[in-house]
């Protein structure tokens, strides 16, 4: 990180299933800070944190939550009450006919998170040209007053049919029942498009999580007094605190999209842009592919609920350091995705009583126990013999073949991760670098390369708190979109310019409401595009030869293209972008090939394949530009440990960036 004049502290926080993360800016001086995850109140670990950092300095703060998320993966949301067209009441219940498992014929959907008795039509409708076909009655919405208030509800969500064509009956809803004095969330100003279980499903999460972001920005905006608050959102851009509060399903993934945020600007600085991203934390591994650009989806889910706001296309999967390891049914070794998490954690940390990635990692010698954390926490390990030969009994292995089962297990679920985003979409890992961070990831991230055959792997410094500082580097991003249903002619430039007019003057202001000047800003227009005819659209950036994009990304995506077929443009879509003052990232003082005698701290036996070597171990923060290392080796730093295999090369470049060149072959 480079200098920054500001007088305010300047802090970005990530929270984690196991470590919350900090890093911040004090007048150009850079600092980092990792604590244990409170998971029964994240905010205990971020203000704890914060007070640590700043005492009792303002501060400017960009933050990362899993609130949302959390909420709707423990079904612990607001009590939610849904208004909708008569007759269109369960819409949430029938969803899709899409069948997710298709040989398992007792298979159960998730619940709706709003209950049949919580879920209200009314009259009055709209055709899809906007027309009024029924006209609204407030005295039936009036009615439903002291109904909601009985119930106890805390936030209602608003999803009429066809209100992105014409939205005054949804106003005239919340106008009527402004008196409960509860969010009300509207599907037209959360989704302006066509699906209505989609629309729908999307202002139902918004509504359901309102409630405990507010309560939850709220109480860090008061302990705090920032000077400056911004949330992160899945969309890779950050928003203030009081638009999070309103727009809530917008943050469900804001912790890894910051990771890939600053994954896109270190990748950028060091010459790659095409990335595949690899974010190894403690509870779970997310992946990203960068072919030029920050990767966008509008067909996401989360806990099977479709979420359909702008979000980077990141896949989660549940394999992270604090994965536990375990025998199946067949009596074969298993690993994840249940994880020990911050409490109990991994067996070393103290507290854990069954086998983890991480005391894996560390029984074979990986990790360098007084180095963990800067040598702030001591890892544990004299538990770990006889209970990894406790386990390898039970399955004929020796406790190094289990360590290195548990390993290869881990590895294996990561690289299926990769081939889901890379080989099924139609793009060769080969032409990629492997972008690795997260506190585990440097760990892992050789012998991943090599799995997949990535020529190179890129580990930027501090990796473990990435996803916090991606947040200082972003952008600030407002997403719109219209429905708008037309067939490509000859007269579409005009109508399309006719579409995204009021989305221009949208953003423009919006931005200017965050505190944006206008040269700070600049809109990006996408069009969801397909063939006439078929069901789902392919998100395009807007170009003179819009139409020809969307050919080779339907080729590159399906292995055909129908040049001759109609397009239909589906929906318009703009991003408002405002460019605030970012910190550079600095230089490292360039040195020669050999590193310093001060940066190899000592030796250690490591295990690759059964095999036991010696292995040198470098101080990371005393490695300079040029620097040059050839594995086996150990590189430790206060966030990860790196972990460089037999031969494998490896430099340091001028942003203080690890290259390990696995050689794309294995």
């Amino acid at each position: 990180m480079g200098q920054d004049n500001s007088e305010n502290l300047v802090v970005g926080v990530d929270t984690g299933g196991t470590f919350t993360d900090f890093i911040w800016c004090d007048r150009g001086a850079w600092g980092e800070h990792k604590r244990l995850s409170t998971p029964a109140d994240p905010a205990e670990a971020v203000l704890a944190g914060l007070s640590e950092i700043a005492g009792q300095r303002r501060i400017e703060l960009v933050h990362g939550s899993t609130v949302a998320t959390n909420a709707i993966l423990e079904k612990k949301g607001a009590c939610t009450a849904l208004i909708t067209n008569r007759h269109f009441e369960d819409i949430l219940e029938i969803g899709r006919q899409n069948r997710p498992e298709l040989y398992n014929l007792i298979v159960r959907k998730n619940p709706p998170l709003i209950p049949a008795d919580r879920r209200f039509g009314i009259p009055g409708r709209v055709s899809v040209d906007g027309v009024e076909i029924e006209p609204f009655n407030p005295d039936a919405v009036s009615s439903l007053v002291e109904r909601l208030a009985a119930a106890g509800v805390e936030s209602i969500a608003v999803s009429l049919l066809f209100s992105f064509a014409r939205p005054e009956h949804e106003q005239m809803v919340r106008k009527t029942l402004r008196t409960l004095d509860i969010p009300i969330s509207l599907s037209h100003e959360t989704l302006s498009e066509f699906r209505e279980y989609e629309r729908t499903s999307t202002t139902a999460i918004n509504a359901y999580v309102a409630p405990k972001m507010e309560n939850y920005i709220g109480r860090l905006r008061d302990s705090l007094g920032a000077a400056r608050f911004r949330i992160m959102q899945s969309n890779g851009g950050s928003i203030s605190a009081a638009t999070a509060m309103r727009e809530s399903v917008r943050t469900i993934l804001s912790g890894p999209a910051g990771g890939v945020v600053g994954a896109w600007r270190i990748g950028q600085k060091a010459g790659f842009d095409k990335l595949i991203t690899f974010d190894m934390g403690g509870t779970s591994t997310d992946v990203a592919l960068l072919d030029g650009g920050l990767p966008l989806t509008t067909e996401s889910a989360i806990a099977g609920y479709p979420v359909k706001v702008p979000m980077l296309d990141i896949h989660t999967v549940g394999a992270g350091g604090g994965s536990l390891a375990g025998i199946d049914g067949g009596g074969s070794l298993m690993v994840g995705p249940e994880s020990a998490g911050a409490d109990p954690g991994p067996i070393c940390y103290g507290k854990g009583e069954r086998i983890t990635v991480t005391d894996a990692n560390l029984f074979l010698g990986r990790l360098v126990p007084e180095s963990f954390l800067g040598g702030s926490m001591l890892l544990q390990g004299a538990q770990l013999a006889s209970t990894f030969a406790g386990m390898a009994a039970k399955l004929s292995l020796s406790p190094v073949e289990l360590a290195q089962g548990v390993i290869d297990i881990a590895d294996a679920t990561m690289e299926r991760a990769i081939k889901v985003i890379s080989v099924e979409r139609g793009f060769d890992p080969r032409e990629f670098t492997l972008f690795s961070f997260g506190g585990a990831g440097g760990m892992h991230a050789a012998s991943l390369a090599s799995l997949l055959e990535i020529p190179r792997v890129l580990i930027p410094a501090n990796p473990g708190i990435l996803s916090a500082g991606g947040m200082l580097l972003a952008d600030i991003i407002k997403d719109y979109s219209q429905t708008v249903m037309l067939t490509l002619t000859a007269d579409s430039a005009a109508q399309l310019d006719t579409a995204f007019a009021p989305l221009l003057a949208a953003g423009e202001d919006d931005l200017r409401g965050e505190g944006m000047a206008p040269q700070a800003i600049a809109c990006e227009r996408y069009l969801d595009m397909r063939y006439k005819g078929q069901s789902y659209e392919l998100m395009i950036p807007f170009s003179a030869d819009y139409a020809a994009c969307f050919h080779d990304r339907h080729q590159q995506m399906y292995g055909y293209a129908n040049r001759d077929q109609e397009i239909e443009i589906v929906n318009v879509r703009l991003r408002a972008i405002g460019r605030p003052r970012r910190p550079e990232l600095p230089r490292l003082e360039p040195g020669g090939p050999e590193p310093d005698a001060a940066a190899r701290i000592g030796t250690g036996t490591i295990s690759f394949s059964g095999e036991s070597m010696a292995a040198t171990i470098y101080d990371r923060s005393k490695l300079q530009g040029g620097n040059r290392i050839i594995g086996p080796a150990v590189i430790v730093e206060y966030s990860s440990t790196i972990v460089v295999p037999p031969g494998v090369p490896t430099r340091v470049d001028e942003w203080a960036n690890l290259i390990l060149e696995t050689g794309g072959s294995r």
